[in-house]
């Protein structure tokens, strides 16, 4: 429908959106397609005015170096939504769609697609010329469909839009080098969408591989993104229920994961036994196929996902139930040392973390938690976490503060500097018996056994090694 075909033809890119998505993968495409302009705009005045700093809002490798080489040059960061838009050729939304409040039931959460809504509307009104509009964000089957309407709704005279379904494929902690090194880059359209299409394509041909750019239909673009963060799921839950098999039998499940990952059908990716999945992605885009799968009426796919959330929730329980049960007395007044609460390692995103679970769950039963997390703010930890009546909890700047006179460590996030840190000082500062409860298996559990420590590993049965 857009009439933009040539990649001379795309010279601005606004993108709506300043967030996780919309500032890592902004920052690369300037720094690929230097003859473009991008422009990254927000609601958020603080945010922006970090993205124009020197400390920015979004913590990942290599990202810094990037957005201080393309800033000011081909990228740039603004509240002035109506001016961006008016420029742009393309328009990317990358706002945030979290399940909606109210709809988490056995059936799923829907996706809260308000931020989404009101960006194709304001679209509508300040696009002065054709304009291909990109969803960047994760959103549910059809979505695409009602971004279209509204362009149409609201559009000025004369002017036409193209809806694309282009959904980001991003790790955190390792954003910049899939941005650079993609898979796969999707871009899903209707049937009159073929040079809209074509006109991105182009724009991520600057550095991608043309057999690595698949076109398809906009529904299964959509789908697509759901289907793949809930099959990583699927896989994260599948190796942490075959943990408490090995946690009863003797088994280890390291080496079963390493046996079952040799295995060419299966391959060893996500196959780490953990204490589960979080972030802003897993959770929600599962709990969204759930709700999918029930409006379509598919009751039994429905359950076949939503188990994926139930397995991982009661994973979180049994690890924990495993740190209460080392205590003879339950962990009322006991000082827990907490090494890591980012969801992963290599990010400071706390966002739907199973360490705010674990310890919220330990702060209930009355642990005195010292936590610690080299890039997780104080403040997401606090928003996080209620001490209630009996327990307590304390930030601590580093990890051997947390560990003062604590009588276990839990590992919750799988940070290098963990596997790495002088265990024989760490000891000598501890309660006894020191106990650690490794959540990732990162550690030496040899060299801990040995300083003195008792360990506690996922996936294996106390007292076997």
């Amino acid at each position: 429908m857009v009439s933009i075909d040539a990649e001379h033809t795309v010279t601005h890119v606004c993108c709506i959106g300043a967030g996780y998505v919309g500032g890592p993968t902004s920052a690369v495409m300037a720094h690929k397609c230097p003859n473009i302009q991008f422009t990254v705009v927000d609601t958020d005045a603080k945010r922006i005015h970090a993205w124009n700093s020197d400390r920015l809002p979004v913590y990942e490798p290599g990202l810094d170096s990037l957005v201080q080489m393309q800033r000011n040059r081909n990228l740039h960061f603004s509240t002035d939504i109506d001016e961006a838009i008016c420029n742009a050729q393309i328009v990317m939304i990358a706002v945030n769609t979290p399940s909606m409040q109210g709809t988490h039931s056995k059936q799923g959460a829907q996706a809260d697609l308000r931020q989404v809504e009101a960006c194709a509307q304001r679209v509508a009104q300040c696009a002065r010329h054709n304009t291909i509009v990109v969803e960047k964000s994760t959103v549910p089957c059809g979505t695409g469909d009602i971004v279209a309407r509204i362009l149409r709704e609201h559009a000025r005279p004369h002017v036409e839009f193209s809806v694309l379904a282009n959904p980001e494929f991003l790790s955190e902690g390792t954003a910049v080098r899939d941005l650079l090194h993609p898979d796969r880059v999707i871009i899903g359209g209707a049937d009159a969408d073929d040079r809209a299409q074509q006109a991105l394509a182009s724009v991520y041909a600057h550095w991608v591989p043309r057999d690595r750019i698949i076109t398809m239909g906009r529904w299964s673009a959509e789908l697509a993104k759901l289907a793949s963060n809930a099959m990583l799921a699927q896989r994260v839950s599948s190796i942490n229920s075959l943990s408490a098999v090995c946690e009863a039998t003797g088994a280890d499940v390291q080496q079963v994961a390493r046996a079952c990952g040799l295995d060419s059908r299966i391959g060893a990716e996500f196959l780490r036994a953990s204490v589960g999945f979080g972030g802003s992605c897993f959770s929600k885009d599962v709990a969204s196929l759930v709700w999918l799968s029930a409006s379509l009426g598919l009751p039994d796919v429905a359950e076949y996902w939503d188990n994926v959330l139930k397995m991982n929730d009661s994973h979180m329980q049994r690890f924990t139930q495993r740190i209460v049960s080392a205590f003879d007395l339950g962990v009322r007044g006991i000082k827990i040392a907490v090494w890591g609460f980012a969801f992963k390692s290599g990010t400071g995103d706390a966002r739907n973390t199973p360490a705010a679970r674990i310890c919220q769950m330990l702060l209930d039963q009355g642990a005195q938690l010292a936590i610690y997390d080299p890039m997780v703010p104080e403040s997401q930890v606090r928003e996080k976490l209620d001490a209630g009546k009996d327990g307590s909890y304390v930030v601590c700047a580093d990890a051997v503060t947390a560990a003062v006179d604590a009588q276990a460590i839990v590992v919750l996030t799988p940070w290098p500097e963990f596997r790495s840190a002088n265990w024989h000082i760490v000891f000598d500062m501890m309660g006894r018996p020191a106990r650690v409860f490794d959540g990732h298996n990162v550690l030496d559990r040899q060299l801990l056994e040995h300083i003195g420590f008792v360990v506690t590993t996922v996936g294996v049965r106390n007292g076997v090694v």
